[in-house]
């Protein structure tokens, strides 16, 4: 095995926690290789032109025009990026789906029928069907003459996938399955040729099936009226005695919850993606107006109380892309791996996946909730003018709002991030109980504030040792406090879920920032330390809030005390004025007139 092969697999999902993560084992944008950056010029070229020029039209569901939009996709090859050459694909890495990702994300509507198609519409084919499934459809599909979307979501099973009541029945002569049932906010329904269905076998084996438009018996409902990505196609879909042709069953009858879950996971990871060309253009709009918009005779851009908001958005975003891009390459250095294993493409993308499902939750989380607040403030930043259709922003804090419930609600995935951690935990997987233990003998100690650190980031790498210690105690008293019983007490687990992603957003931040250090020039990097400082600060106070409510929740008496004592020594950060860096955040962008990160 390679040497390189040895080094990366090391790297397990949530082992962020306990491992000293280093630079060079991190990738960051700025790394992107010069076919990389052609493949997503190409992306913004295609949605600049056709897409940004044609919102309204979208919008309205000007009949055929989403459908043509993903056929010029396929066209230029944008619906096949990670797709394998024999089925039309360009067989690319991960990383370079994530270039496209990102550009195509920022699309408002036509951004969910393209992540639909080429996500949970495709991939349960490429990765679940059998020869027979991808030859017939994989072609099509990364071309565009075909389209696909992903029927799970049931009246009576959100969340609770499995409780869908969708049945299958074989019929006596083996040859197919007789569907029956009703699925909704099925998205590109209204045009889609192939559907991803699932159904339980007798009412009891979950399973997924490749189900085409023209099957007798399926029929599809109105469009529905939504409050935002109103240009993508959201119907119900019924299935009455469907026959389905029993070679179209997707992987092993009763594994269809593999397919639903895994899929998720890479639809999760891709939607903080989507979320980081969507900050990228909100901000980049609200730079340009706040810098023509008069009021007092001066640009509103010149006001403190602006310059805040940009910077914000701008210190979020970035923080964002650090995380998403380390989780993005940690994903494709394991397919790669296990490449070399010889695994096939399809496992090893799944269980690459599937390694890192716990940040791939974390960052549906906070790429979503970023998204918010950069359209939130953008909107503010426009004023009464914000609220108006005729201009930009509107649409896109319409657009953003669903992005905290698609995928999985944001709940859920907070609650998965820690179920999954404690999961592994328990199998031996991650070792958290040594460093829990030594954060508790740590608290009975006298605190040492000397350090030998001299280096230029002495303090965030103290600031990230501390803040995993915080982590350990909150979450290994909860353990202590209710064992089994710690999933009935999802507000204490959400606190765990957010001082989690808090970590993984400031190391993540703390790695590029350092690996930046010997890329970018000394003015350029200057920025980015800016922005690592103003990070932490709010950070680490987040991060001692969010551990504050969970301590108060179970801890009583001197355990109580000695917790909040032992939280209050390990969120300390050195104090920085923060308004006087985030000006030089601000001022930078309008002296750019847009994004300059």
């Amino acid at each position: 095995m390679s040497e390189v092969s040895e080094k990366l697999i090391a790297i397990k999902g949530g082992e962020f926690l306990i491992r000293n993560s280093t630079p060079e084992e991190i990738f960051i944008p700025e790394e992107l290789n010069e076919e990389q950056l052609m493949i997503k010029q190409m992306a913004k070229d295609f949605v600049d032109t056709e897409v940004f020029t044609k919102l309204d039209a979208i919008d309205e569901q000007e009949p055929g025009l989403v459908p043509s939009l993903l056929e010029k996709c396929g066209e230029l090859g944008l619906l096949g990026v990670t797709i394998p050459e024999e089925y039309g694909g360009f067989a690319k890495d991960f990383n370079t789906g994530t270039c496209v990702t990102e550009i195509v994300g920022a699309a408002h509507a036509f951004s969910v029928a393209y992540s639909a198609h080429t996500g949970i519409g495709m991939l349960p084919i490429l990765y679940f069907g059998n020869d027979y499934l991808k030859e017939k459809y994989l072609p099509g599909l990364t071309s565009g003459k075909l389209k696909a979307s992903y029927c799970l979501t049931e009246p009576g099973s959100g969340s609770d996938a499995l409780a869908a009541k969708t049945k299958a029945v074989l019929s006596d002569d083996g040859k197919y399955y007789s569907l029956n049932g009703q699925k909704m906010w099925i998205t590109n329904a209204g045009f889609a040729d192939i559907f991803i269905v699932f159904a339980k076998i007798d009412g009891k084996d979950f399973t997924g099936f490749v189900v085409e438009r023209n099957t007798e018996g399926l029929s599809i409902g109105h469009e529905e009226k939504k409050m935002g990505i109103k240009g993508s196609s959201t119907c119900q879909v019924f299935f009455e005695n469907c026959k389905v042709p029993a070679e179209n069953i997707l992987g092993e009858i009763g594994k269809g919850h593999l397919i639903a879950f895994n899929i998720l996971n890479i639809g999760r990871i891709k939607l903080a993606m989507a979320a980081m060309g969507g900050n990228v253009r909100s901000i980049d709009s609200s730079v340009k107006y706040a810098n023509e918009r008069m009021q007092f005779n001066v640009p509103i851009s010149s006001f403190g109380a602006i310059k805040y908001k940009l910077s914000e958005m701008v210190i979020r975003n970035e923080a964002l892309k650090s995380a998403v891009w380390r989780t993005s390459n940690y994903i494709d250095d394991t397919k790669k791996i296990l490449l070399e294993k010889g695994k096939t493409i399809a496992e090893a993308n799944l269980a690459a996946a599937e390694e890192f499902a716990i940040e791939c939750a974390m960052l549906k989380v906070t790429g979503s909730e970023a998204l918010d607040y950069c359209v939130d403030e953008a909107v503010q930043i426009y004023g009464g003018y914000g609220f108006s259709e005729e201009y930009p922003v509107a649409r896109g804090y319409r657009d953003a709002r669903i992005n905290r419930i698609f995928e999985g609600t944001n709940e859920i995935n907070r609650l998965l991030s820690v179920d999954m951690l404690l999961k592994r935990v328990m199998k031996g997987q991650i070792d958290m109980m040594t460093p829990a233990m030594a954060v508790q003998k740590e608290l009975m100690s006298i605190p040492d504030f000397n350090s030998d650190n001299e280096s230029e980031f002495a303090a965030e790498e103290k600031a990230i040792k501390n803040i995993k210690k915080a982590f350990f105690m909150v979450a290994g008293a909860a353990v202590q406090k209710f064992m089994m019983k710690l999933k009935d007490e999802q507000e204490i687990l959400m606190c765990a879920a957010d001082m989690m992603n808090e970590i993984y957003l400031a190391e993540s931040l703390l790695l590029r920032v350092k690996k930046l250090q010997h890329i970018k020039s000394a003015q350029d990097f200057s920025s980015y330390k800016v922005i690592l400082k103003v990070f932490f600060t709010d950070s680490v106070d987040r991060l001692h809030k969010s551990g504050k409510t969970a301590i108060t929740s179970f801890a009583e008496g001197d355990e109580l005390n000695m917790m909040l004592l032992g939280l209050k020594r390990f969120t300390k950060y050195e104090f920085t004025n923060t308004t006087a860096l985030r000006r030089t955040i601000a001022n930078k962008l309008i002296e750019a007139g847009g994004y300059c990160f």
